[in-house]
């Protein structure tokens, strides 16, 4: 906006009027503003006017701008994007949106579960990972998270459970944390939480980025075929760039050094054309091998493992454009298990049939109406018709009197409105079990008693570094708990079901004598490891998508610095300059580079490898900076590699760096070793259970 006149007023104000181009500020109702500066008033210095409409409705606006967060997902992150299929499954299913070569728009948002909007990006928490399909049959909402089973089998507890793990109903905090009083008082006596447990205090809680985490439907859902036949179905998404997290002690330091992490490199990511991807696969199942497993597949504490039924791929989404307005987006979409298409149905999972009612029900509080669906972001992109009417905020303009059916306006003359079509979406007719009819009862079935076997599988399926960080959580966690102090051996009772070595150490960490193991409900079984359940089995050793922290000082040699940003961005990685001063530092060529980041807010945290590339000269200056010494103790700490040119063994010694594979010179080891993280180093930098 370069047509502006701007003026100063009689009080000093600054006044911005417009001119040539330059839009005209107006009221919401289109009336222009002489002045955006100062209320109406019975002279200079007298009262302000009743009248001044212009204050009033600015001010009316303001105090009600804010609508009510959501309940659980409220922080999240949003962006737009496309799915396309790439496999045909019309044998499957006869959804539109899996045609092979279908291209349909996408909007993903991805949300921590119990922390407010305001809250921090990286806590250990469930990530929610929700995609709203505009297909060409209507919007699919596939509605899941980051972990493929839930704490719950039957929606009538989840109040309980977000009672519990939010903020203390008394005192209001902790915020955005399960490490506090009531959620292991409520967890210990919900034995069935055991497996989601497991995976809570994981690493899978501590993701790296949103764009390397996977994504799971969480329920079993069904594809239905043209002919009618129904199948059951796990959904799953593949992160291209792989699934990577941080380590506890990383995830802290994150909350300080950027609150909106994960939200920035989202952004960032996009904005900068390095699209992040997902592949979209299905494990298909029939009902006899459902019948022929150990577990209940309606049950949603219960996998399904990728070596029983492998994942097939196909489709792959890619978030290709951020939001224009997060308020506007992000904020105000609307996703719904019940918005399904032809194709797909649901299954009588307890968990699944319960929030196909909440999903819905909650929008009229949130969003102030029953046409939240009439917002842009919600609506189809496909034609919409039916005769809903009215009701708050309607912005739709039906025409004529057709407003109920059957009727016979259109014999005479006038439009007589939608009727309903064959092809319509028609709920599968195919049982999922052979109880479906009888007595009503409050009851669960008996198939889903066993509540430690696939938590046990899950344990057992990790590496070595990963047991240690899941049993090492568990011990921060129960270590916060303060009074209830029957709550710590009750939670290791029930682990000592899962396994006893988890229980040992966990119930050493915490100082407590092992107890007595809890008496289960179903004896646990041992199930055969699954390798796709652990996240060190399947890092991708690459820094594509990643960022590499470069420090450097006046003194820096400019060839070695220039040398190492080429490799990196060979590498599809960002090459980030971190110097004292923003400003940059002179080069030994006696060029300044300037810098993306300063010292003091651009920690080692927030890259996944460091270089350190010094002179003698600058080397000296650092010894000094305390910025600069944590920089490298945590970049160490972090287990993540560092390159540093021979002038910076000082500061690497004063860092308490240790040789190692992950330490090295600026050639092409490093490249080669940013690429992985140093497990093995961690049990020399900090104790683990």
């Amino acid at each position: 906006m370069t047509d502006l006149k701007t003026s100063t007023g009689n009080g000093g104000e600054t006044h911005q009027q417009a001119s040539g181009d330059a839009p005209v500020l107006t009221t919401n109702h289109g009336v222009p503003v002489s002045d955006n500066q100062n209320s109406l008033r019975s002279g200079e210095r007298g009262p302000t006017l009743l009248e001044d409409f212009v204050l009033r409705e600015k001010i009316f606006h303001f105090d009600h701008e804010r609508i009510p967060e959501r309940i659980v997902h409220a922080r999240g992150s949003g962006a737009h994007g496309v799915f396309e299929a790439t496999d045909d499954i019309s044998d499957l299913s006869m959804a539109a949106v899996f045609t092979k070569g279908e291209k349909t728009e996408v909007f993903v948002r991805f949300s921590t579960v119990a922390g407010g909007a305001g809250s921090v990006d990286t806590p250990r928490d469930v990530r929610g990972f929700a995609v709203k399909f505009y297909t060409r049959e209507g919007n699919w909402d596939l509605v899941g998270n980051n972990i493929p089973v839930f704490f719950i089998q039957d929606a009538i507890k989840f109040p309980d459970l977000i009672h519990a793990v939010k903020m203390e109903a008394d005192r209001a905090y902790p915020q955005a944390g399960s490490a506090h009083d009531t959620f292991w008082d409520w967890a210990s006596l919900m034995p069935e939480s055991t497996h989601m447990q497991l995976w809570a205090m994981s690493d899978r809680t501590l993701p790296r980025s949103l764009r390397m985490m996977e994504g799971f439907g969480v329920h079993t859902f069904k594809l239905v075929n043209a002919e009618g036949k129904a199948s059951f179905v796990k959904f799953h998404w593949k992160p291209r760039l792989g699934i990577q997290s941080t380590i506890w002690d990383e995830a802290l330091k994150l909350q300080a050094a950027d609150n909106d992490y994960h939200r920035r490199d989202l952004w960032e990511s996009i904005d900068t054309g390095a699209f992040p991807e997902w592949d979209l696969g299905i494990q298909v199942f029939d009902q006899a091998f459902a019948d022929a497993q150990p577990y209940d597949v309606l049950d949603a504490t219960k996998l399904i493992p990728e070596e029983d039924v492998p994942v097939r791929i196909i489709g792959t989404m890619t978030l290709n454009r951020n939001v224009d307005n997060f308020f506007a987006e992000t904020e105000q979409v609307a996703f719904l298990p019940t918005n399904i298409v032809p194709g797909v149905d649901f299954s009588n999972d307890p968990l699944l049939q319960g929030r196909l009612f909440s999903y819905l029900d909650t929008q009229k509080s949130r969003l102030g109406t029953t046409n939240f669906h009439q917002i842009p972001i919600n609506a189809p992109r496909c034609p919409m018709h039916n005769f809903q009417r009215d009701g708050m905020m309607q912005t739709q303009v039906p025409k004529g009197r057709a407003n109920y059916e059957p009727n016979s306006l259109a014999a005479h003359g006038e439009d007589g409105g939608p009727r309903e079509s064959l092809a319509g979406f028609a709920t599968a007719n195919a049982a999922t079990g052979p109880d479906e009819q009888g007595d009503k009862l409050r009851i669960r079935a008996e198939t889903f008693a066993d509540h430690y076997s696939q938590a046990r599988l899950f344990y057992r399926s990790q590496d070595a570094h990963e047991q240690a960080h899941i049993a090492s959580s568990f011990v921060f966690e129960l270590s916060k708990v303060g009074v209830l102090d029957q709550v710590p051996p009750r939670v290791v009772a029930n682990l000592r079901n899962v396994d006893e070595d988890l229980a040992k150490r966990v119930a050493d960490g915490l100082g407590i004598d092992l107890p007595k193991k809890a008496k289960a409900a179903k004896e646990p079984i041992d199930m055969a490891p699954s390798d796709a359940l652990s996240i060190h089995k399947n890092m991708k050793p690459t820094l594509e998508g990643r960022s590499v922290g470069i420090l450097i000082a006046d003194g820096t040699d400019a060839a070695e610095l220039d040398a190492v940003i080429k490799a990196v961005e060979a590498e599809k990685a960002r090459a980030i300059i971190v110097a004292p001063k923003v400003g940059g530092a002179k080069l030994s060529d006696g060029t300044v580079r300037k810098a993306d980041g300063q010292l003091a807010g651009s920690p080692s945290q927030i890259f996944d490898a460091v270089a350190i590339i010094l002179s003698d000269a600058g080397c000296k200056a650092l010894l000094k900076e305390g910025a600069a010494v944590q920089f490298a103790m945590d970049a160490f700490g972090h287990l993540k590699a560092i390159g540093a040119s021979a002038a910076a063994k000082p500061l690497l010694d004063k860092a308490g760096v240790e040789a190692d594979a992950g330490v090295t010179d600026l050639g092409k080891a490093f490249v080669a070793a940013a690429k992985h993280r140093f497990y093995d180093r961690e049990p020399n930098v900090r104790t683990l259970a």
